[in-house]
């Protein structure tokens, strides 16, 4: 493929983890066994919220079952792609191909962005306005920001995707990722590169500060509300509800924000393999269990679900 920006390079090389074989084959099982415990987690959940006919009308269940639909896909977009290189180190990935898991990989993790200020949303109305909530988070208004998450998610990259796509690359075109992240591809790309890393970092800030202070100013204002409130049962419950909440934000937000914000954030390439691994492949694996695992309405659709189960085999 000749580029029209007359770059030479046809595919990259994606360097991976320079281990020792014996610690290759350790990171393959470990990331093998997360990937498909991350994978069964989301599924249950789906699973769970998709046949239990209370849960599928409670907008919190909404999001959530939504959002493991997109955790499924964001950990797709890498974790196979990394275990296949794991097996046979230095994999080839064509030029449209870097590309292509470049904007995926961007894309869900904005629309995972905007489905965590979605459910802060929906833990202020509830919280903060619980006599209106019913009227406010209706099941159309939910799906409604559901396909907002997922639009404008899609609709924030193309731009510096495209733009960056177009720079030239002369070589040499080995990433020392396991992943086609920008920084590394940036540092093969030939000068000029004109206003594509610009527009891309305008928009990296953009959507992290702005989703970051949209959902620290809502839990803000959730936990300001609690304090006041004279009902202990009642404060307990929520303070337990939001606190899984700001724990699944700080732990997305942390490793993303220190990659992508602070300067050189991405100039290290063991720190910035180590930073990526956590909020691809850790941070999907720890949102449910961080969700559900202390969550009774989650756990008692799931034994209603076994009951069902084991009346039908018994039936048959």
């Amino acid at each position: 493929m000749e580029m029209a920006n007359d770059s030479t390079i046809h595919e990259f090389i994606l360097l991976g983890f320079d281990v020792q074989q014996q610690t290759r084959f350790l990171l393959l099982g470990f990331f093998s066994i997360l990937y498909m415990l991350t994978l069964a987690e989301n599924i249950t959940i789906i699973t769970v919220v998709f046949l239990d006919n209370h849960l599928a009308q409670l907008p919190m269940y909404i999001l959530l079952s939504n959002f493991s639909w997109m955790e499924i896909c964001y950990m797709t977009t890498t974790v196979p792609r990394m275990l296949s290189d794991l097996v046979s180190p230095h994999g080839i990935i064509s030029f449209h191909g870097c590309f292509l898991q470049f904007y995926f990989f961007f894309s869900l993790g904005t629309t995972e962005f905007f489905f965590l200020s979605a459910m802060a949303v929906d833990r202020y109305l509830a919280i903060c306005h619980p006599l209106r909530y019913p009227q406010l988070m209706t099941q159309h208004s939910c799906y409604a920001l559901v396909r907002t998450c997922w639009i404008v998610g899609f609709l924030w990259f193309p731009i510096p995707v495209i733009l960056i796509s177009k720079l030239s690359f002369c070589g040499p075109n080995i990433i020392d990722h396991f992943l086609c992240d920008p920084g590394p591809i940036l540092s093969l790309a030939c000068p000029p590169l004109g206003n594509g890393p610009f527009i891309l970092q305008i928009f990296l800030y953009a959507l992290i500060l702005s989703n970051v202070f949209f959902v620290f100013l809502s839990y803000g204002i959730v936990i300001l509300n609690l304090i006041k409130s004279s009902n202990e049962t009642s404060r307990r419950k929520a303070f337990s509800t939001i606190s899984f909440h700001i724990m699944v934000v700080t732990l997305f937000y942390g490793p993303v924000a220190g990659m992508y914000l602070i300067p050189g954030g991405e100039n290290h390439s063991v720190v910035t393999k180590t930073v990526t691994v956590f909020y691809t492949a850790i941070t999907p694996f720890l949102n449910p269990l961080i969700y559900c695992l202390r969550n009774d309405q989650v756990k008692e659709a799931l034994g209603r679900l076994l009951k069902r189960k084991e009346t039908f085999l018994r039936r048959k």
